[in-house]
């Protein structure tokens, strides 16, 4: 079993920043992807970016330049910053994980529970 907790969101202005934390436990043999999701209320949930194990990412365009993933691969944590918040990026922003778990060493996708982020005046 693979668990993911996300932390950091909350109500902030446009413009400000926020800093989201997600983290991985349970049985990890490896993490090959973490990644950032989100959906907005009426709206399919979207990618917002993703990092690979060597630190290779991949970023939505309408984040592109205000976001950036990290993650500390020795503490199965991934983190999104994120700048210049505006309105529209008021979701909640999912972690997801590729892991490699279990005694049979399965390759799963696990999500977290989801942390509201609101952008408003």
């Amino acid at each position: 079993q693979v668990q993911l907790v996300e932390s950091g969101g909350g109500l902030v202005q446009p413009g400000e920043s926020l800093r989201l934390s997600c983290v991985a436990s349970g049985t990890i043999f490896s993490i090959s992807v973490m990644g950032w999701y989100r959906q907005a209320s009426g709206k399919q949930r979207e990618l917002v970016a993703r990092i690979t194990s060597g630190a290779v990412t991949d970023y939505a365009d309408f984040v592109k330049g205000r976001f950036t993933i990290s993650r500390d691969n020795a503490k199965n944590t991934a983190f999104l910053q994120m700048n210049s918040l505006k309105p529209e990026d008021t979701a909640v922003y999912y972690c997801n994980a590729i892991v490699e778990t279990g005694r049979a060493r399965r390759v799963c996708s696990s999500w977290g529970q989801g942390t509201q982020v609101t952008v408003s005046s």
